[in-house]
């Protein structure tokens, strides 16, 4: 497994080693020891999620304050999306900056993202099939999220805006100045 690490700290492109042949494909996609070596931290992950979306679906920016914050390693199973994580941190030289990774059945690559960012996808392919690990549980009222087309973040997702497929939730979730505090 190959660990590189983005313009934000701490977040980690994995390229994994495939094995091919006649037969089809092998490759290890999580063993801790390595991760944690990888990424130079111990995280225990405690929940596995996976969603299924339609092209043109955008699915953020999502995030969980305080103690339930969450970091999470995601990966697409089938299809192709635009993954992208927000530099929450307060203190961080990065506060405000986003990193966006294509990820894809094809390319195996995950993308992990500490506690502090905010986090979100578009599907970019007919469908996708997203699985995502996180090192913390879900709790309702610790939920913050981005607006996906801040103009101070300024996310290129590379897609026509009027074509995205959005929940009414995310489509009044509040700009940088005004979103819940992580910490």
């Amino acid at each position: 497994m190959k660990f590189i690490e983005t313009k934000l700290k701490g977040c980690f492109i994995l390229e994994p080693k495939i094995i091919k042949d006649e037969r089809g494909y092998f490759m290890e996609s999580f063993n801790e020891k390595t991760f944690q070596e990888g990424i130079g931290q111990k995280v225990t992950f405690v929940q596995d999620n996976q969603s299924f979306s339609t092209k043109g679906v955008l699915r953020g920016l999502h995030y969980q304050c305080g103690e339930h914050a969450q970091a999470k390693l995601v990966r697409v199973l089938q299809g192709e999306v635009l993954d992208v994580a927000v530099d929450l941190r307060p203190n961080s030289e990065t506060y405000g900056q986003y990193e966006a990774v294509l990820l894809s059945a094809e390319n195996q690559k995950q993308f992990f993202i500490p506690r502090g960012f905010a986090h979100g996808f578009l599907v970019l392919s007919e469908s996708a099939t997203f699985f995502y690990k996180c090192d913390n549980f879900y709790n309702k009222e610790s939920e913050g999220g981005l607006l996906f087309n801040d103009e101070t973040i300024n996310i290129n997702w590379n897609f026509p805006i009027q074509d995205l497929i959005i929940s009414d939730k995310d489509k009044v979730l509040p700009n940088l100045q005004n979103a819940k505090k992580v910490w």
